[in-house]
């Protein structure tokens, strides 16, 4: 069969691009400890090792790290002065020590890795769990699949691994405000509490019961450039559920009507696109939900210091994560 030149020039364009999001699409499925393909975020360490820490590859030079920024949103995951988080967040100081790509606050466009030394580990509280396994956890599933498991609190499994995402995220941060991107999450619901005001007494109560309890989160994006995302596989929702639902505890996304929407008509629906239509950004403030389970380590069972409602310090891990993939994307 006879093609021409251009014919030929176009097969082999398309095949170079299919190889190439293939090869891509292998490298990621193959790099279970890493996220993004442009902009790639590797997350190491356990919850009672030595350290936790994170690589980030993709960060262009010339970037001035916002060191309070970082402090700041390590606060807010840690839960300190907030009803229902974990003790050991509140004791842990969390202090970031930068190994490479950063020199005087500047990034040098090569690899940046950190590192979050586990200053409150207790390993030996979790002694027991060599020979048995927590309710609600994948500690069988662990030990079933690799042979082998972290007894220490759950290693990687833990949010303590969250840490490393939200310094990550920070960078992330940074470079979608100077594209006037910016992304605000909150937490708008805990159990069937939508009283903001109401949260700590709700959180409190369970506590008090030795139990815990589920919450909502909302993150809300702006400055989006319209056409962010793809029509077919690429969707823009689809990304961010699959950054947000990477997250402990994460058990449902939804946005626009989200579930609620299947009780309208397509009259009332149609006014709400949640920021996304056909899979892409429409230059509206995209907005969706995402929902956390009640922390499956609760004291009536398991000893420990547990989170009685992990939603709380879920917030800023939301927002890391959705940094991460939309700085992944652009």
């Amino acid at each position: 069969m006879y093609l021409s030149k251009r014919a030929k020039l176009l097969f082999f364009l398309h095949t170079r691009k299919f190889c190439s999001t293939f090869a891509e699409q292998l490298h990621k499925k193959h790099t279970m400890n890493s996220f993004g393909l442009h902009f790639v975020f590797t997350s190491f360490g356990e919850s009672h090792g030595a350290a936790i820490g994170g690589v980030l590859d993709g960060v262009p030079s010339g970037l001035h790290i916002d060191f309070n920024l970082i402090r700041s949103e390590l606060l807010r995951r840690s839960g300190q002065g907030m009803v229902g988080a974990s003790e050991r967040a509140k004791h842990e100081p969390d202090e970031v020590e930068w190994l490479s790509g950063v020199l005087d606050g500047i990034t040098l466009g090569t690899p940046v890795a950190f590192l979050i030394r586990n200053r409150d580990a207790r390993p030996e509280d979790y002694e027991w769990l060599k020979q048995n396994y927590r309710p609600g956890h994948a500690d069988k599933v662990y030990q079933q699949k690799y042979g082998i498991r972290d007894w220490r609190g759950g290693g990687r499994a833990s949010a303590r691994e969250t840490a490393a995402r939200v310094v990550a995220g920070c960078i992330a941060k940074q470079i979608l405000r100077a594209k006037g991107i910016h992304i605000h999450a909150e937490l708008i619901q805990v159990g069937t509490e939508t009283n903001p005001e109401c949260f700590e007494e709700v959180i409190r109560a369970v506590r008090a019961d030795g139990d815990s309890i589920g919450g909502i989160v909302r993150c809300t994006i702006t400055g989006l450039p319209v056409g962010t995302g793809e029509p077919i596989f690429d969707k823009l929702q689809a990304h961010l559920a699959f950054a947000v639902m990477s997250i402990n505890a994460c058990k449902g996304f939804d946005y626009g009507t989200g579930f609620e929407g299947i009780a309208l008509r397509g009259s009332e629906a149609n006014a709400v696109s949640g920021g996304i239509s056909g899979g892409m950004a429409d230059g509206t403030p995209v907005t969706f939900r995402c929902v956390f389970k009640p922390t499956p380590s609760i004291s009536r069972t398991v000893p420990g210091r547990h989170d009685a409602c992990v939603a709380v310090r879920a917030v800023p891990v939301v927002e890391a994560m959705t940094a991460l993939t939309l700085a992944d994307m652009l």
